[in-house]
């Protein structure tokens, strides 16, 4: 008869003797990404701005690339539907309401939306916009939010001094020794 342990037993062995025969076919896919792919894929920007390219942009130049490559998911001056809603819902982070998340009321930091922006979207051509594009879109975003004025300039040292609405609303993480 056999016991749980048993079968435990033949089962790894089954694996172990898979796995083996499985490797002995591989079908050799896939090949080491070069340095240059590599890079275009490192679009790390931190709160304090490092990483931001060279570049600028202001909400007027920001509010023409929303209109050509925003406006279909969301919606005049982001108001969202199909996709997420992008301004208003200050004040409803906290309490006992529902929150609506949006660049206003939930981001921590400017960087985080420029750099969200320049990695996903637009979301049927990521990675497309070039930096002053990104500069002038992630204005554009804070400008309908009420975070900087119509003829504030977003570049890389402009853009991590933004002091966002909900900024103090995050715990920061810091890895143990």
């Amino acid at each position: 008869m056999f016991t749980r342990n048993h079968l435990l037993a033949a089962g790894s062995a089954l694996v172990v003797v898979c796995g083996a025969a499985l490797a002995a076919v591989s079908p050799n896919l896939g090949r080491v990404a070069t340095p240059e792919e590599i890079a275009s894929w490192d679009l790390t920007v931190s709160p304090d701005g490092e990483g931001l390219p060279p570049g600028s942009g202001t909400p007027k130049q920001g509010e023409a690339v929303y209109v050509a490559k925003c406006i279909a998911c969301h919606r005049e001056k982001g108001a969202g539907n199909p996709a997420d809603r992008l301004v208003g819902g200050q004040g409803t982070i906290g309490g006992d309401q529902r929150p609506i998340k949006t660049i206003g009321s939930y981001w921590p930091y400017a960087t985080t939306i420029f750099a969200y922006i320049r990695r996903a979207m637009p979301f049927y051509e990521t990675k497309s916009l070039n930096n002053d594009e990104l500069y002038a879109l992630t204005a554009y975003l804070l400008h309908l939010n009420g975070i900087i004025g119509e003829n504030d300039t977003m570049n890389a040292q402009t853009l991590p001094k933004v002091r966002m609405p909900n900024r103090d609303g995050f715990v920061p993480f810091v890895r143990g020794n």
